[in-house]
């Protein structure tokens, strides 16, 4: 990787706002910087990248709510069971659609939310300023990486 201190400080810089803007607005910091590295993990470094990012986290938390309301229905574990591995399935067959084509982001969304116990309140905020931390990351090494170039074109 030819510009890692750009990328270093950029991602130091940005990972420390957030975790100050994840404190203040107490949301959940550790989802923050799964959804960014769904963002980065996609490669897609520009806005697409945001949007199938939030697309696929997103579906994964509507996965594990069905699993986890489904299951609240019944009494046996045996029917959680099953439906996690429908549940899975799906996660992998709705790949067919562009949008929701990153299955790992749509396995983040989901372990996120039966992480956090369903908790769909404190997951979305954090899943979706994620994935913007990412986008901001890549933006400002960019910038750096140009500054640099200009910097030594001049010396």
């Amino acid at each position: 990787m030819e510009h890692r201190w750009q990328v270093a400080i950029s991602a130091g810089l940005v990972a420390a706002v957030w975790a100050g803007i994840a404190d203040i607005f107490h949301l959940v910091t550790w989802i923050g910087f799964l959804s960014c590295s769904t963002y980065f993990a996609l490669g897609k470094l520009n806005f697409q990248g945001v949007v199938i990012s939030w697309f696929t986290n997103l579906s994964g938390v509507f996965w594990a709510w069905l699993v986890i309301s489904g299951s609240s229905f019944f009494e046996t574990p045996m029917v959680g069971y099953l439906l996690t591995g429908i549940v899975t399935s799906a996660m992998c067959l709705q790949a067919k659609y562009s949008k929701l084509a990153f299955i790992p982001g749509a396995f983040i969304g989901c372990c996120t939310t039966f992480a956090m116990g369903g908790d769909i309140a404190n997951i979305l905020p954090a899943l979706i300023i994620g994935s913007l931390l990412g986008y901001s990351m890549s933006e400002l090494s960019g910038v750096l990486v140009s500054l640099t170039l200009k910097w030594k074109a001049r010396a």
